[in-house]
């Protein structure tokens, strides 16, 4: 048996308690009457003590693995590279033996300092953090040890604190005050969102001075892996990502904060929930890359894991999955760790790409094969003058590009229909327009666009017909909009189908109401040319008959019954893409249907 270093005592340096802020005069009193015991009662570890306890010097993120003497299988993680996480006397040396680095575990914080509703006597605090320091130095074989005290209670709480919550915060502080000032790094784990403002606020930012804070985010593997790579990913991010900012809101560097991850096995305490074993080795795997890539994201120092341990107290912990799961934990990584896919077995998606954060330069959104680029979002922002505006309708143009694809060669007829129905055929008033309108020719070239695709997948759309009274209401309302007999060569939809036919102003091709009667013409519409014969000139409604035109006024009510329900088709079609969409930092569109034909008027097809 390893011989037991021995210790001398030594004065310890005199040492600054800060008091709790605004905490009532209870704790600032305990944490004063603290103060001066540290000042008289220390003891120091030897010299001889030789292990590098400097963990938070490389770059970030560094890894915390739980693998004492709980853990079966602790000798996977005791190998250079990893850092891992034990308590006593034993594992420890066994771990740094295989080339680990070693943090000590505190899993009885609570003996220590009581709990909110029953905290320690005041005046035992210092002594208790004296002698476990003492002891956590001796087990990680050094001065510094780096200390994760599990875990703080009633982290949700509001102030005004209770009495008993008051001063079980001001035991925790000044145990870890203590540690610090005796030369630990210690950790303070938190299990549920904070509570941080006003005096709250204060506390969380003392306990910044002298500790880390590491919050736990935990995950119920079935919903994370029913929810696929690319969403399930994302989900994982954003909730480690507001784990942190819970923290820096309130001013607290990010080099003091790290995220927990839980591998657990009992059911509902938020790890594998009974998920088979490939899903959650899968699921394991994403957590890991998750985690990575926002603490590289947002530079924070470090993500810790447990939920290895088998304890034969707790029957749901007893997991002969967990050696496997915590290989393929290890792989992901890095390769060199272990051998995850041999771990996990057959059947194991090997990819550590698979749903990540990984966009080509000048992407803003990969969505399976469509993609949304900053290109395309910046014109729009200079029309719109809202960011989140040209965002959702370049995500929307993108989706909507998938359904009803649309070419340039589309867009440039589409363009000089307008031209010749707009503008008299004068190009130059037509730029000028885009140009008072604060746009471009870009821009424009891409509301048209738009208004293809929306023509051409609101064509697809079955809707009922109208009433005979809508009908009547109708061609009593809009008595003044132009309507042509006119017949076609095929039936056309704003025919109701027919080759002949009264067509209205509003569904008809915008050059339908200025083409010569009587001859065979070649006429542009979103759905395609069309080649009409007018035969007759263009007649207010009022002037026609109803049963003369009830078919076109029956087309043109179903053809806004189908613009109708073009948005709740666009929310569907968005929420669809989704679940496949990669998006910078995982900001996501507001999912709405933007119309810029608001902004630019004259650009506006009819179907």
């Amino acid at each position: 048996m390893r011989k037991r270093k021995t210790f001398v005592r030594t004065p310890v340096p005199r040492a600054t308690v800060l008091p709790v802020k605004r905490l009532g005069v209870l704790a600032a009193a305990v944490a004063a009457a603290a103060a001066l015991a540290l000042l008289g009662s220390g003891r120091a570890p030897a010299q001889e003590l030789q292990a590098n306890c400097s963990l938070f010097t490389g770059k970030t993120p560094l890894w915390l693995d739980f693998a004492d003497g709980s853990v079966p299988f602790w000798n996977l993680f005791a190998r250079p590279g990893v850092t891992a996480l034990a308590s006593n006397l034993i594992y420890p040396p066994k771990l740094r033996a295989g080339g680990a680095q070693t943090a000590y575990f505190d899993l009885y914080l609570n003996r220590r300092v009581g709990t909110t509703s029953a905290p320690a006597d005041p005046s035992t605090i210092v002594d208790k953090a004296n002698k476990f320091y003492e002891y956590a130095a001796q087990a990680m074989d050094c001065t510094n040890p780096v200390i994760a005290e599990n875990e703080l209670f009633g982290s949700w709480l509001a102030v005004p604190w209770s009495a008993t919550n008051a001063q079980y915060r001001a035991n925790v502080l000044l145990f870890l005050q203590t540690l610090r000032q005796r030369g630990a790094q210690p950790w303070l784990l938190v299990n549920a969102k904070p509570y941080t403002d006003g005096t709250a606020g204060d506390w969380w930012r003392q306990v910044a001075d002298v500790a880390g804070i590491v919050r736990e985010v935990y995950f119920p593997a079935p919903l994370i892996y029913r929810q696929g790579p690319i969403r399930g990913s994302r989900t994982l991010r954003q909730a480690f990502r507001n784990g942190i900012l819970d923290f820096t809101k309130i001013g607290l560097p990010v080099s003091k904060l790290g995220v927990f991850l839980g591998f657990q096995t009992t059911k509902g305490s938020g790890g594998r929930e009974g998920l088979g074993a490939q899903p959650w080795f899968r699921t394991v795997k994403w957590q890991a890359l998750a985690a990575g890539y926002v603490a590289r994201e947002m530079k924070f120092s470090s993500v810790w894991s447990w939920g290895w341990a088998q304890w034969k107290t707790t029957p749901g912990e007893m997991d002969p999955a967990k050696s496997k799961a915590a290989c393929v934990y290890l792989w992901t990584r890095s390769p060199n760790l272990c051998n995850g896919p041999h771990a996990a077995g057959k059947g194991f998606v090997a990819s550590r790409t698979e749903g990540q954060l990984i966009l080509a330069p000048g992407l803003r959104c990969q969505i399976g094969r469509g993609t949304v680029r900053w290109s395309s979002i910046n014109p729009l922002l200079k029309l719109t003058g809202d960011p989140e505006l040209a965002f959702s309708n370049a995500f929307a143009r993108a989706v909507e590009q998938k359904a009803a694809p649309v070419t340039s060669s589309d867009i440039l007829a589409a363009e000089r229909s307008i031209v010749s129905a707009r503008f008299g055929g004068s190009r130059g008033a037509y730029v000028n327009a885009i140009a008072e309108a604060h746009s471009s020719l870009f821009v424009a070239r891409g509301v048209i666009g738009d208004e293809l695709r929306h023509a051409r997948i609101e064509s697809g759309f079955r809707v009922a017909a109208p009433s005979t009274r809508a009908i009547a209401d109708y061609h009593d309302t809009y008595g003044d909009l132009n309507a042509r007999l006119v017949q076609a060569k095929a039936g056309m939809q704003w025919l109701g189908g027919k080759r002949s036919g009264y067509a209205l102003a509003s569904t008809a091709p915008p050059q339908l109401m200025n083409v010569a009667s009587g001859r065979w013409s070649t006429v542009w519409s979103p759905l395609g040319p069309v080649h009409v014969r007018p035969l007759g000139p263009p007649q207010p409604l009022a002037t026609l008959p109803l049963a003369n035109v009830r078919t076109a006024i029956r087309t043109a009510l179903m053809a806004q019954a189908r613009e109708d329900r073009f948005p709740t088709w666009l929310m569907s079609a968005q929420m669809t893409a989704l679940s496949e969409a990669i998006c910078w930092r995982d900001q996501m569109p507001e999912l709405s249907e933007v119309d810029l034909t608001n902004y630019l008027p004259f650009l506006a097809v009819t179907g």
